[in-house]
């Protein structure tokens, strides 16, 4: 389950200066700015739930990037959500192999059913695309919060989000 906290300056850079001091140790000299980015950027997603607009900034200015650099790589790589993500995140897979299983009706059931479209939020939970949970000979795959699960068809979509929606951690 997915958690936020608001964005804090202070929380974050401890935790940039930790990243930068690994690029440091990978890289060497060239351990600066974008090559400590990506790390950066997961370290303020997995400590903050997301990364903040108001982090972009902040990033940008301690790794001596343009803010531009940084909301490219934000919006380029799909795990890095623009809000905040509900209190459960189904990932549902939309690769060639799940969607000859039936991912595409599973998609489209439920944004019928439950209102839920990749991306967005509802009743508690975020959709995600991604391309590909390495489950391909048990599709349709899917994963919630951190659970791997197998013939995600529209009856188990149903019963996922009931139970989620109950509270269900």
């Amino acid at each position: 389950m997915p958690h936020v906290i608001a964005w804090d300056a202070n929380r974050a850079d401890p935790l940039i200066d930790a990243e930068l001091d690994r690029a440091r140790a990978f890289f060497g000299a060239d351990g600066e700015g974008a090559s400590a980015l990506l790390p950066v950027l997961h370290a303020m997603q997995h400590h903050f739930g997301f990364v903040w607009p108001e982090a972009v900034p902040h990033i940008a200015h301690r790794l001596n990037l343009s803010k531009a650099d940084v909301r490219g790589v934000l919006s380029f790589y799909h795990d890095f959500p623009e809000t905040p993500p509900g209190r459960h995140v189904l990932k549902l897979c939309r690769a060639e192999a799940c969607q000859s299983v039936g991912s595409e009706r599973v998609a489209a059931h439920l944004a019928a059913a439950h209102t839920l479209t990749p991306g967005a939020t509802a009743h508690g939970v975020t959709l995600q695309n991604v391309y590909c949970l390495g489950n391909c000979a048990l599709g349709p795959a899917a994963m919630i919060d951190e659970q791997l699960l197998s013939g995600f068809d529209e009856l188990t979509a149903d019963l996922w989000m009931s139970r989620l929606q109950d509270g269900a951690p």
